[in-house]
């Protein structure tokens, strides 16, 4: 990720460190939420891929001080974390039931309700985009928009279902061993960002392979085993009323999924952004390829970026960064359209 030497400045304790952590009850154990600013704001709650919590998926995106800027300017954030996956996480027990997908989507009804929330904005990668889309189609009315970054709608083809059955076994039996990590790192970040031998890995592959590092194998294995049983939700996708973004990087493993999700959505409420040179985690990878696309996604919803960060110096929202199709006026909420988009590593 390239250094900013931007004017607006975020203080990532503030963001991170000063959050407040919960541990809401629910009907199948404790959640861990992590609340980031004024709760009299619009809630957006965030749900992490596989092996993930809100730091090791949402960082780059939150690190970024345009993008930070945007997102607590108009809403509360609730990072809501699968069951184990928060810092500090004790064992789960081998012998408690694994949750399903279902369960998982009841989970973020149960916190919202407790947080008093009523209609939300959602924003889940890959696994944790499968579980929020599922939320809203069960409770629609809880619903104001999904951000959906490489989403899962189908049931698991043979192939993610023999790796998801590698990596349980592994799991089981080596824990977060170093095959482990390269199967998820494989999942989340392209090539160019992994390395090779001539290449060394890129700072946010460290970041994340240490996270990974900290991470209880015996939690990971009930999220996965959910994921890997999770039914094709495709039927369900064109009664979504809510307005659907979709980025995906065209060097995702999940690229062709989202293709088909957005291929089934109604096209009057959904958008793609395909990012490119850039793996399943847009979040992490190109975090600035997300920044017009949202600001323009939520313009729909009469919420804007503070208007005194267009004077920064690597704004945003200068002409030659905004995709022409956003130009359009339909891209203003009463349309969304299919875009591309390609950021340069160094900006």
């Amino acid at each position: 990720m390239a250094e900013s030497n931007d004017s607006v400045s975020i203080d990532a304790d503030k963001i991170y460190l000063g959050g407040k952590e919960y541990h809401v009850p629910t009907g199948r154990g404790s959640v861990s939420v992590i609340v980031c600013g004024d709760q009299d704001k619009p809630a957006l709650i965030t749900y992490p891929d596989l092996a993930l919590n809100h730091m090791s998926c949402f960082q780059g995106l939150f690190f970024c001080p345009e993008a930070a800027s945007l997102l607590l300017h108009n809403f509360c954030i609730y990072h809501i974390s699968p069951p184990g996956h928060e810092f500090g996480a004790a064992p789960i027990c081998p012998n408690y039931p694994a949750p399903s997908v279902d369960d998982l989507a009841d989970q973020i009804l149960e916190v919202l309700n407790y947080f008093g929330l009523g209609e939300v904005m959602c924003m889940g990668v890959t696994a944790g985009a499968y579980i929020l889309t599922l939320f809203a189609m069960k409770y629609r009315e809880r619903v104001l928009g999904l951000i959906l970054i490489s989403p899962l709608c189908k049931a698991p083809s043979w192939t993610e279902w023999f790796y998801n059955k590698v990596m349980l076994n592994l799991l089981y039996f080596y824990g977060m061993c170093g095959l482990l990590q390269e199967f998820l790192l494989q999942r989340y970040f392209s090539k160019e960002v992994r390395g090779n031998a001539e290449v060394p890995e890129s700072d946010i592959v460290q970041a994340c392979r240490r996270l990974l590092d900290e991470r209880q194998s015996t939690n990971v294995i009930p999220f996965l085993q959910a994921i890997n049983r999770r039914p094709d939700i495709t039927s369900g996708l064109k009664r979504l009323k809510c307005r659907t973004l979709i980025f995906v990087g065209d060097n995702s493993p999940f690229h062709s999924e989202a293709l088909h999700m957005v291929s089934k959505l109604d096209k009057r409420f959904s958008a793609l952004v395909e990012v490119q040179a850039c793996g399943s985690m847009v979040t992490e990878e190109q975090p600035h390829a997300m920044l017009i696309p949202m600001e323009y996604f939520f313009m729909g919803y009469g919420l804007y970026r503070p208007s005194q960060l267009s004077d920064s110096p690597r704004s945003p929202l200068s002409p030659s960064c905004i995709s022409p199709e956003l130009l359009s006026p339909e891209s203003m909420g009463l349309k969304l359209k299919p875009i591309k988009t390609r950021v340069p590593h160094e900006v």
